[in-house]
């Protein structure tokens, strides 16, 4: 346990954090500690999980020790350690982008029940981008001492979005690319944190606009999914053959979820079989500008 405390408090020293000062700070003092403490350890990933890892060592070696009274010499300091976690993770909660596309993979099964298909949305509360006041965060954001706090944030939302715009829509792959290349580019210190977080100010107006896009077309979230799937890679289209590509999409979501995918469907040669034969079918109502070789 010592050597575990040693180690993390250690770690807080080198990153400007030093608890000694909780002795004799008193009121504002105590609340600026705990943000400059958060600060200073959301400076990237590593150092975050770095943190995270050995406070939740420490913290268990110390539940470990209880009720053996000796654990009475590890509270205070204990104490202070999990209070910078639980704030980390109160401010800027930890979200893994990485898992998103397995997740999606894993959509279709989890979706379907015995006659009935429906892509749920997350029970999280949906994340409307353009609600944003995106004047008031870049002001908030030059005014405060806590830029990386302000960034951590929002990186965490635009985080949680993207988890649901990928679920719902398999083609978004590409923003979810671009997003992990921004932050990895960050965490290797070539942006700046006043870069990084104008980037993600543009990147978040980027993906309001999509996340309008199935209104802007006049088409469900579902529907949408597959006319993208339809007209990527990009395919010049007339307003008349786009319009009957929004048709074929209508009609092959309907034909796949009333008739065709049912529980395990893909565990059956014959039921994955009957799906393929249904897209096909639907595929052959496309627009001339699709030649046989698009559609395969």
């Amino acid at each position: 346990m010592r050597e575990a405390i040693a180690q993390t408090t250690t770690f807080c020293m080198q990153k400007g954090i030093d608890f000694a000062v909780l002795e004799s700070a008193q009121g504002f003092a105590r609340t600026k500690f705990w943000a400059d403490a958060v600060e200073s350890i959301i400076i990237n990933n590593d150092v975050k999980k770095t943190y995270l890892s050995l406070t939740g060592n420490a913290n268990k070696l110390y539940k470990a020790i209880l009720p053996d009274p000796g654990a009475n010499e590890f509270t205070p300091i204990n104490t202070h350690l999990q209070a910078i976690k639980d704030q980390i993770l109160a401010e800027v909660p930890e979200v893994d982008v990485s898992e998103v596309m397995e997740q999606v993979e894993e959509l279709l099964d989890l979706s379907i029940t015995a006659g009935e298909f429906v892509i749920q949305e997350s029970h999280s509360q949906r994340i409307d981008l353009s609600q944003i006041d995106f004047v008031a965060l870049k002001n908030k954001f030059a005014s405060t001492d806590y830029q990386r706090t302000e960034t951590e944030k929002l990186k965490t939302a635009i985080a949680q979005k993207l988890q649901q715009m990928v679920r719902l829509n398999k083609t978004r792959i590409n923003y979810l690319d671009k997003f992990q290349q921004m932050i990895a580019e960050y965490n290797a210190d070539s942006r700046n944190v006043q870069i990084f977080f104008n980037d993600l100010i543009n990147f978040a107006q980027e993906l309001g606009v999509e996340d309008k896009r199935a209104i802007a077309k006049n088409l469900t979230e579902e529907e949408l999914a597959i006319f993208d799937l339809l007209t990527k890679p990009e395919i010049k289209l007339t307003r008349q053959e786009e319009q009957e590509v929004k048709q074929v999409a209508r009609e092959l979501l309907k034909t796949l979820k009333k008739e065709k995918l049912v529980l395990d469907w893909k565990k059956r040669q014959q039921t994955r079989a009957s799906v393929e034969v249904a897209i096909k079918d639907n595929l052959d109502k496309l627009p001339q500008s699709y030649s046989a070789e698009l559609t395969v």
